[in-house]
């Protein structure tokens, strides 16, 4: 009878590593601008702004999520929102008020909030450095934030090579 390998390393390490990508949702994010909405990209005249709202081509945001913002110093009413949310809602997965990096936060840490950080207790972990999908470095900061109160010790990077970043 052929004997089974065991890695007893790998079984009896209190090191976890953490692979913060796993937290990506992969839906794209696509941003509007509204500043060519506004007349001179400064003014909301309510005429105008609606005709721009019916001519846009809502379609492009079908099952992404879209960020909306004005990126010039303009005064939008509220109800210019509303009325962004009230035609892109039939083909965006999600609406947000802001940029696409603070939306990105914003998906991660949902995630982050539902995990389930009690299984690092008393745990040596590391928080995966590269890889093939951004991370917002305020992720990392939420991250380790909530590890404190469970892990033994924290680290970034590689097994190989990683930088302590706390200890209990």
């Amino acid at each position: 009878m052929p004997e089974t390998i065991e890695n007893k390393v790998q079984q009896n390490t209190k090191l976890v590593t953490i692979d913060l990508q796993k937290f990506h949702d992969p839906t794209p994010i696509e941003e509007l601008d509204i500043k060519e909405f506004l007349f001179q990209e400064l003014l909301l005249k309510e005429k105008e702004f609606r005709q721009h709202l019916k001519d846009h081509d809502w379609s492009q945001y079908e099952g992404k999520y879209l960020c909306v913002n004005c990126s010039t110093d303009a005064i939008i009413a509220p109800w210019a929102w509303m009325l962004i949310t009230s035609y892109a809602s039939e083909f965006a997965k999600d609406i947000y008020l802001g940029n696409k990096e603070s939306y990105l936060h914003q998906l991660y840490q949902k995630k982050l909030d539902d995990h389930d950080w009690t299984q690092y207790e008393d745990k040596f972990v590391l928080l995966k450095g590269c890889g093939k999908i951004h991370v917002p470095d305020s992720i990392y900061l939420l991250a380790t934030n909530k590890l404190m109160s469970t892990a033994k010790k924290i680290m970034y990077g590689e097994a190989c090579s990683n930088v302590p970043v706390w200890r209990k």
